[in-house]
């Protein structure tokens, strides 16, 4: 059983999580309930631009325009995570998940959904953890869960956000933020 909802929070990837996509990555929850959790990795850029898999949304997207490898879970889908101008108002095609931000389905027209957006970033699938899953990786080490800032989901520098998100943390967790990425140089 959950016992605090993440959703709109970020999972930093801690040192010891050191393998694949999951390695010094920033995700952001998506959701998080009763059946599970998902959530997008935010610092993973891929050399792939987005009209190679998506029409029609290239010159929307956020800088760097480039997709994004969201997780390990169905990597030839798309997902679009969209900043919402007024959060109050719904728009047609984006389901918000929080004030701020949503998805967007990205067989809607860009041109329909633009107006009412403060950024869009598309990502190559998602990660996906089953009821109590993530909450067992938190408890075991492998996440810090921190709250994000607006401009942690559209970050122009996705390669600096794990340790500009660490060191802005209070205390001793800032300090992880200057952890060497060659353990042999500590």
């Amino acid at each position: 059983m959950r016992t605090e909802d993440l959703t709109g929070q970020l999972l930093i990837a801690t040192p010891g999580l050191n393998e694949g996509v999951f390695e010094r990555c920033v995700m952001l929850v998506l959701h998080h309930g009763d059946d599970g959790a998902q959530a997008v990795v935010l610092n993973k850029p891929v050399d792939a631009t987005i009209d190679t898999v998506l029409d029609g949304w290239q010159e929307h997207v956020r800088e760097p325009q480039v997709l994004f490898q969201g997780g390990p879970v169905q990597l030839d889908s798309a997902l679009g995570v969209v900043g919402v101008i007024d959060p109050g108002r719904e728009v047609d095609g984006v389901q918000q998940l929080f004030p701020g931000v949503g998805v967007v389905d990205l067989d809607t027209p860009a041109e329909q959904v633009m107006p009412h957006l403060t950024g869009v970033r598309i990502f190559a699938g998602y990660a996906g953890w089953v009821p109590g899953q993530l909450e067992g990786e938190i408890r075991n080490g492998s996440w810090y869960v921190v709250d994000r800032l607006p401009d942690d989901v559209f970050s122009d520098e996705p390669s600096t956000l794990w340790r500009r998100v660490l060191r802005r943390q209070p205390g001793r967790l800032a300090f992880v933020g200057l952890y060497p990425d060659d353990e042999d140089y500590n």
